[in-house]
């Protein structure tokens, strides 16, 4: 499976602010190059965290791309992808609705009875790990599924996850022309950081796009 981490940033690297409420960083032709970059994926995935905060949908807004999906025979919404290690989300949130398939990555630590009230709710139920999402298998059970490309969008936390599972093929960040600052302000990515070993980025690509730019990296 291709993974592919697309994030919009501020110049100095935060995804929002302390606050975490939602920022708008770029502008309408990044958000048309995200409604492709969704186009080109079998699944969008994000973590609870975005969700909790965010409740975004995931999906294609333009209706172009999403006949250009059926007339290719897949379905006109890439699934939704959530890591939700105790199955904290929402009933009512977007990501659930009948939009699209929706996979929720989850543990062993979360309760049957919240597995179960997902399940009836139409979602599909992946279980790795124990006290957390073990990515890397839960990765293998959505290839096994038919995702053989996956788009990341957040947040700070998943992402860092990834990069320390290696899992990430491409990162893709758009960088905006505002400051954030903030010590508490979510970055790309979060976690625990790296004190050695870092993951290497190639770059590949820089276009500016809107008042900002866009930076595409390919992951050794």
């Amino acid at each position: 499976m291709h993974v592919v981490v697309n994030v919009a940033v501020s110049a100095d690297g935060k995804l929002s602010s302390r606050n975490r409420e939602q920022i708008e960083i770029s502008g309408q032709d990044d958000f048309a190059r995200v409604d492709r970059l969704r186009a080109e994926s079998d699944a969008v995935m994000v973590g609870i965290g975005t969700v909790l905060s965010d409740d975004p949908s995931l999906s294609i807004d333009r209706p172009r791309l999403r006949e250009r999906r059926r007339d290719r025979g897949d379905p006109p919404q890439p699934a939704r992808v959530i890591a939700d290690s105790e199955i904290r989300i929402p009933h009512d949130s977007t990501v659930l609705d009948e939009t699209a398939k929706t996979f929720l990555l989850a543990s062993e630590a979360a309760s049957e009875g919240s597995l179960n009230q997902m399940q009836s709710l139409g979602a599909r139920v992946i279980t790795a790990g124990d006290n957390r999402v073990d990515l890397a298998v839960a990765f293998e059970q959505l290839d096994a599924a038919g995702v053989d490309q996956l788009l990341v969008e957040g947040g700070g936390e998943i992402i860092f996850s990834l990069f320390e599972s290696g899992l990430v093929d491409e990162l893709s960040v758009f960088v905006g022309p505002l400051v954030i600052g903030g010590r508490g302000a979510p970055t790309l990515a979060d976690g625990e950081g790296f004190v050695s070993d870092f993951p290497e980025l190639v770059l590949t690509d820089v276009r500016r796009v809107d008042d900002g730019a866009v930076l595409r990296y390919e992951c050794g």
